[in-house]
């Protein structure tokens, strides 16, 4: 078999592309689907309870039997395994692979095995990257006909499946699944690097990825690849340059509806999110994951170079410009180069004079919060960073640090004229005038 042949539309893709031709209007709200059943599916909203009263007439209707149900008939196939019956006999024949274990077709470009034949086809769309199926809504492409069946329901408005616990609903199953889970607490899909557990495995793959540093989403217009799916799709809408969603406020515009959504929060103030450990609200989910992080300790962010672990991704792309040497931000006052954009920031306020944090207690201004937070601990006294080995106290971190080389030894400033090294580098500079003069 040539995986070239696979390539060729099956015939189901046509007759969808055909329905997308004659789609089917809802009399009600004048909203246009391309399949009778999902039609008939929507006009259950306008019915409330989502009975099927008062829907016989639209079952009915029209000389297009296609969309009618078939009457029973009879399944005289019956597995002997699991009491499952079929139609037909090949129906019967194709289901007790799964009891056998047999998988008689293979994949020529990674070499896996499948059941059926159609789940084969399916696969190699994978490798191919053929996305027959269009939604005519949105114009958004599928491999497979079941996920652009799910993916329509987004358009139509259904989500059949409901939580019985919180009467929340969802357009799969599975979705339903995965919800049920918070409400048991169920979390079984544990991480082996890191610890940290899941309601459900798809959860779990993409967290690995913080692991593993895969990026499997690649962009078609300039290669860069992403490590999800969302991720691809917004930097796509860039190059495009489709920016369809503006802030009433203040104009600025987006490419996605989430995103005016979040940052419309900036005006309103909106912080949905609340941490149950400390009652701290954020405007975004994510924002809130990395702060809950500071109370559970974890830290999946992990340097491959030399092992250290982060709590944020962006902490370890900083640190991971220590061992690449790389500063790509530029002061254009001094030439001086940094390794982060806020690093640059902070430096350009030497030139500027800016200072616009002040202390309460004695007056004095700094270029940034942090800085103003340090020097706050002079006036409470404050002393959080310790000294393990003399137990010797510090208010700034950076301090411990280069007491501690009283106790290493460590001299990590070198003169470049004589080779002479040096713990701090205010003693590094003070060495350097023997040999300018």
């Amino acid at each position: 078999m040539e995986p070239g042949k696979l390539l060729d539309p099956p015939s189901d893709t046509i007759s969808t592309l055909e329905n997308h031709k004659t789609p089917h209007e809802c009399s009600e709200c004048g909203k246009s689907f391309p399949r009778r059943s999902v039609l008939f599916t929507h006009k259950k909203l306008h019915m409330g309870s989502g009975s099927s009263q008062g829907l016989e007439g639209e079952k009915s209707s029209g000389t297009d039997t296609k969309g009618l149900r078939n009457p029973a008939r009879l399944k005289p196939y019956r597995c002997i395994k699991c009491d499952l019956c079929f139609g037909q006999k090949s129906e019967l024949l194709s289901h007790q692979k799964i009891h056998t274990g047999e998988k008689p077709y293979q994949c020529l470009e990674c070499g896996k095995f499948f059941c059926h034949k159609t789940t084969l086809r399916n696969h190699e769309r994978i490798h191919t990257g053929e996305k027959p199926y269009k939604c005519w809504e949105c114009g958004k492409s599928f491999s497979q006909k079941a996920n652009l069946w799910v993916h329509e329901k987004i358009h139509a408005g259904i989500k059949p499946y409901k939580c019985f616990e919180c009467g929340k609903c969802f357009t799969q199953s599975s979705g339903l699944r995965s919800h049920e889970k918070t409400h048991r607490g169920e979390k079984n899909e544990k991480c082996l690097e890191c610890g940290k557990c899941f309601s459900d495995k798809s959860n779990l793959v993409r967290h690995q990825r913080l692991h593993t540093r895969d990026r499997p989403y690649e962009c078609p217009e300039c290669e860069k690849r992403f490590m999800y799916s969302s991720e691809l799709r917004r930097h796509e809408e860039r190059h495009k340059g489709e920016l369809r969603y503006q802030c009433g406020e203040c104009g600025k515009s987006f490419s996605f509806r989430g995103e005016l959504q979040i940052h419309q929060r900036i005006h309103t103030g909106e912080k949905p999110y609340k941490c149950e450990e400390c009652g701290k609200c954020f405007s975004q989910k994510q924002h809130l994951g990395m702060h809950q992080r500071l109370h559970t300790g974890e830290k999946p962010y992990r340097c491959v170079e030399c092992g250290k672990c982060f709590t944020q991704k962006g902490d370890l792309w900083i640190h991971h410009k220590t061992h690449t040497g790389e500063k790509p931000h530029q002061c254009n006052e001094c030439g001086r180069f940094y390794r982060t954009s806020s690093a640059l920031k902070r430096h350009v306020k030497i030139h500027t004079g800016e200072k616009n944090y002040k202390c309460l207690e004695c007056g004095r201004t700094f270029a940034d919060v942090s800085s103003l937070r340090i020097h706050s601990r002079i006036h409470i006294g404050e002393k959080p960073h310790k000294c393990s080995e003399c137990n010797k106290c510090f208010s700034r971190k950076d301090v411990l640090v280069m007491h501690q080389r009283i106790h290493t030894g460590e001299k990590p400033y070198k003169c470049l004229q004589c080779g002479k090294c040096f713990a701090h580098p205010s003693s590094l500079r003070m060495h350097t005038r023997i040999h300018t003069g």
